[in-house]
């Protein structure tokens, strides 16, 4: 017998059950593993109120996890018992155990800790498909982070930098632009103080940024769009205010031929070729260290209901592992 945290219908943090569960014995293809750390993000907020629907009830959230495989069933090649794996966007994360199928699993070196994969997995995965196929970022393009001092954020901010972008932070506090700021930030807009499209054409000479990674939603839109140069790229990624109004295509070309685009993880994990590209990419900049995974929190999995109400009142920075 083991533990998941479930949700029986949708609403706020205290819908969070801990329960017994039964884990069998994975089938053909399916993997079992032992978690150590599981990740937790925004995403997981939506799914428990509801904003994009769970498949059935009761369910288990969560999206990214790391473990150490007990079980695999036939067929499974390449994973063995005791191997150190992670995983991200299989829903199902929430639990001490489960079962998974083996080609979500990617192996993990050891230069990277549980809990740092845990917390990186989904993060990290987003920031590469953003700043390697959503816009791919070249040396010099000045680029827009919204919620800099968050996981996605700093990951996002110190990867950048790495491809010699100029990042100008978005963050609502002072504190948190500081935070952004040690990812390596070039410039700070503390939108509770200024306004975003101004500061951002002021800090490109009145040229705009090249790309705006904006995971807040429909607070931001507008501003987004205000904030680009011609022919820029507005990549609204999160929800973190509500999704975006609906809004008609012909307002981009007197902002200057603009392109919006929603992307999602799913899409650019959708096969095991897009995984395995965008993990060894990730892998390889943690491992050096050129980008440094920031757990700022930590809580008991069966302390969820916390993390979450924590994580809606902003109370989190960087990344929150929790601990099955």
């Amino acid at each position: 017998m083991t533990h998941a945290i479930r949700i029986h219908k949708n609403g706020g943090p205290e819908v969070f059950s801990w329960e017994d569960i039964q884990v069998g014995d994975p089938g053909p293809g399916e993997v079992r593993i032992q978690q150590t750390a599981v990740g937790l993000n925004y995403i997981d907020v939506y799914f428990r109120t509801g904003l994009y629907p769970t498949a059935e009830f009761p369910a288990i959230l969560g999206q990214e996890a790391a473990g150490i495989v007990e079980a695999v069933g036939s067929g499974v090649t390449g994973l063995k018992e005791g191997d150190r794996v992670a995983y991200p966007m299989c829903p199902g994360a929430y639990a001490q155990a489960r079962l998974i199928p083996a080609d979500k699993l990617l192996k993990l070196p050891d230069t990277i800790s549980d809990q740092t994969a845990a917390a990186m997995m989904l993060k990290g995965l987003t920031a590469h498909y953003l700043l390697y196929r959503t816009y791919l970022v070249k040396a010099g393009d000045p680029i827009l982070v919204y919620a800099a001092a968050g996981g996605v954020g700093q990951i996002l901010t110190q990867w950048a930098k790495q491809l010699g972008a100029v990042v100008i932070g978005c963050v609502g506090s002072a504190d948190k632009g500081e935070l952004a700021k040690a990812a390596g930030a070039d410039h700070i807009i503390n939108y509770s103080e200024e306004n975003i499209a101004e500061r951002a054409r002021e800090l490109t000479g009145g040229e705009g940024v090249a790309a705006a990674y904006d995971s807040i939603g429909k607070a931001t839109f507008e501003a987004s769009l205000d904030a680009l140069r011609p022919f820029g790229v507005l990549a609204s990624y999160g929800n973190a205010t509500g999704p975006v109004d609906p809004f008609s295509p012909g307002i981009l070309a007197p902002k200057g031929s603009l392109y919006v685009t929603r992307p999602t993880l799913a899409t650019h994990i959708s096969t095991r070729a897009l995984l395995e590209e965008g993990a060894e990419r990730l892998f390889d900049v943690v491992s050096r260290g050129d980008v440094t995974i920031h757990v700022n929190q930590t809580y008991a999995l069966k302390e969820v209901a916390q993390a979450h109400q924590d994580l809606e009142a902003r109370k989190t920075t960087g990344s929150t592992v929790l601990l099955p």
